[in-house]
């Protein structure tokens, strides 16, 4: 069994060394390639104000924050939920380097992520198989067909939800030739089809034949003379 979880953290503002928190955090779960909507998400009171450019991007004001759980009061809970596994961050320095902070203020916390979790940054996948180009999450969002006009701020569950999406088209390889207009591939696009695997697939219905065909089946094989044993009797 394959356990990975992408993640995703909304701050304060950019630096740990300016004093910046963790305000919410966003985790998809995937077993197997497959989404099990076990996800793990949780805004966190960081006492403490949003910069003007950090607030811009997520949107998340002091007053919603309020009567929210420290990060101290949920620490526990996260680190059960991302034990063992893979964690898997677009620029990954960037959310490890807050968590890690946030367990470096706990009183009595020695132990920092890669100590819990394998970590694997999904934005050096990204430049390993597009060297040169943007790899944003919304430019690989627009690279490989995947709709993200819903996002109209950043929010962890979400944007982790979108990075899921995202590796299972990078790691999936190409399902479909999809050619444009012009005739250019999706090698040339960048463009590749591929079906988001759930727990939730639906049963196949089994159909058995009837007593009537069962009966019409036997006597026609009685009917086949072999030289040899008639192995399907």
């Amino acid at each position: 069994m394959i356990r990975q979880i992408f993640l995703d953290t909304e701050t304060t503002g950019l630096e740990t060394r300016d004093g910046h928190r963790i305000i919410e955090i966003g985790c998809v779960e995937m077993i197997d390639r497959k989404l099990t909507h076990n996800n793990y998400h949780q805004y966190v009171k960081p006492d403490r104000e949003s910069d003007e450019a950090a607030l811009a991007v997520h949107g998340i004001t002091t007053e919603f924050l309020a009567d929210k759980p420290s990060f101290e009061e949920i620490a526990e809970d996260f680190l059960n939920y991302v034990k063992d596994a893979e964690l898997i961050i677009h620029n990954a320095p960037f959310d490890i380097g807050f968590l890690n902070y946030e367990l470096y203020l706990l009183a009595g916390q020695t132990k920092e992520m890669e100590a819990y979790s394998e970590i694997s940054d999904s934005l050096v996948l990204a430049r390993q198989m597009h060297p040169g180009q943007r790899n944003s999450l919304d430019a690989l969002c627009k690279r490989y067909d995947i709709s993200n006009e819903h996002r109209q701020l950043h929010g962890a569950l979400l944007d982790s939800e979108i990075l899921a999406d995202v590796y299972l088209a990078m790691t999936g390889g190409q399902k479909t030739l999809l050619l444009g207009e012009d005739g250019s591939s999706d090698a040339e696009t960048g463009a590749i089809a591929f079906n988001r695997l759930t727990a939730e697939r639906p049963k196949l219905s089994v159909v058995k034949a009837n007593s009537t065909e069962i009966d019409a089946h036997q006597k026609y094989m009685e009917g086949i003379e072999v030289k040899d044993n008639n192995l399907w009797n």
